[in-house]
């Protein structure tokens, strides 16, 4: 099995994350892939993806990610697995937490993606409004991280996240 991780990254925090994913996977397994450097487009090799984005401001898109956007839905993603992580400040953009990631989501569902990872753990963190819930409002459509407000629980849950995303995946061979 070889999973794509694609990822865009400013202040590296992203990017640190996507290594600690590879980290704990294992390298041989998991492949990066900075989006700055590399088309999404590259993706359709793989069948098990992993996505990384971060939510800047209000709501926006990381500069990477926005300077591709358009190009997704010429990326043909259908019958891919996906799991997703995102970044966010909860405290100092609580009312946009995780939009990013929501919006990431969003943007790929239409093709007919499998999607695995949905983090249940929406109480541990505090917010006002996010992009990034499900329709019930009890999951994160992906790994939720804040590095600014509770940097100290990403280990944990990068490898909370992990076990859940591998064992989905293992369930549905």
């Amino acid at each position: 099995m070889q999973i794509a991780l694609f990822y865009g990254s400013t202040t590296c925090y992203t990017e640190m994350a996507a290594e600690k994913i590879r980290e704990i996977i294992g390298e041989e397994t998991v492949s990066l892939h900075n989006i700055k450097d590399e088309p999404l487009k590259n993706a359709e090799q793989y069948d098990f993806l992993i996505l990384g984005i971060s939510t800047w401001d209000f709501g926006e898109l990381q500069e990477d990610w926005e300077s591709c956007w358009d190009d997704i839905e010429h990326v043909n993603l259908a019958g891919k697995t996906i799991a997703l992580f995102g970044m966010g400040d909860q405290q100092g953009y609580g009312q946009w937490f995780q939009d990013a990631l929501g919006m990431l989501h969003d943007k790929i569902k239409p093709q007919g993606v499998n999607f695995l990872g949905y983090w249940p753990n929406t109480a541990d963190y505090e917010f006002e409004a996010s992009k990034a819930l499900t329709e019930e409002g009890t999951h994160f459509v992906g790994l939720a991280l804040d590095e600014d407000s509770q940097y100290e629980k990403s280990d944990e849950r990068i490898a909370g996240w992990i076990e859940l995303i591998m064992t989905q995946y293992s369930d549905s061979l």
